[in-house]
């Protein structure tokens, strides 16, 4: 049984990798020949620097990718603390089914659905120019907040709800219990949110496609725009230089998860927090033991 199982994990990582790997290898090939490695080279890695059409499509998708990223995750964190919060029931799972939307939806019905609100509200206030980057990165911020709601949720609901009044215990105000305490608890869920957001803002190419106007070509659209004549080795380069920052990203996100695990265990202002949460706990005990006599 456990052959079996390491033998389908085996296949699973060979479906999922064994492309990147052929990607990574054509970019360093000598000639552009897609079906034979003739030699190593670098020479389309200098092409690559050389095209000005390609670090164009390059440097709008990361201002789009970051843009997005940051508001969706600011939005997304507020509205997750704002769940969280939220005393009914019924108005938490409505409005978090109503998040989800942009999530379950098919991309070209969301994309379609944009394009056709953004053209709409041209035409009512007359601009010339209906579709652009705001329309692009109104439309990249839709879809990329139920992502991060998704990852920040969670992590509110596992902190201690007892350490914010303990905060407040100990003389902090409440934007002070937030930021000192609150947030540093739900970092690892708005971390993962960003990068989430990030990834799906860098990738998408449906959406774009119809939300982007004439003037702003992302990097997926080109690509998009070159399957009609002829995919260079060029961008096999660029997808290489993507993969690597994208790892090496991942990388670090776990090398300081890991340093802040060991950090939280260290004697320092949290373990007084936790002394003051603990008697938090035994005097709302006793009070409920009172009113039992």
């Amino acid at each position: 049984m456990k052959i079996l199982s390491r033998s389908y994990i085996a296949l699973i990582i060979a479906i999922l990798y064994i492309p990147i790997l052929v990607l990574m290898l054509f970019s360093f090939n000598s000639t552009n020949n897609t079906g034979v490695f003739t030699g190593f080279s670098t020479y389309w890695y200098e092409e690559l620097f050389r095209s000005a059409e390609t670090f164009t499509a390059l440097k709008n998708t990361l201002i789009l990718a970051v843009s997005s990223a940051v508001i969706s995750t600011l939005i997304g964190t507020a509205a997750s603390l704002g769940l969280h919060r939220m005393r009914s029931k019924f108005l938490r799972g409505a409005i978090v089914s109503v998040t989800n939307i942009p999530m379950m939806n098919p991309d070209i019905v969301t994309g379609i659905s944009m394009m056709l609100l953004f053209v709409f509200v041209g035409t009512r206030l007359g601009s010339a120019d209906k579709l652009n980057f705001w329309t692009l990165l109104i439309a990249h911020v839709t879809f990329n907040l139920p992502y991060v709601i998704l990852n920040v949720t969670p992590k509110f609901r596992q902190m201690d709800k007892h350490l914010p009044e303990a905060a407040l215990d100990l003389g902090c105000t409440p934007v002070q219990s937030f930021f000192k305490v609150e947030l540093p608890n739900v970092m690892p869920g708005i971390v993962t949110g960003f990068i989430m957001a990030f990834t799906l803002s860098l990738d998408d190419f449906v959406i774009s496609y119809f939300c982007a106007g004439s003037d702003f070509q992302t990097l997926p659209i080109l690509i998009y725009s070159m399957t009609k004549k002829e995919v260079k080795p060029d961008i096999y380069a660029l997808s290489t230089l993507m993969i690597i920052a994208v790892l090496t990203l991942l990388i670090l996100t776990n090398l300081t998860g890991d340093r802040d695990g060991k950090n939280s265990k260290n004697p320092d202002w949290r373990s007084h927090m936790r002394q003051r949460v603990q008697e938090r706990r035994a005097h709302r005990t006793a009070g409920k033991g009172g009113d039992a006599k």
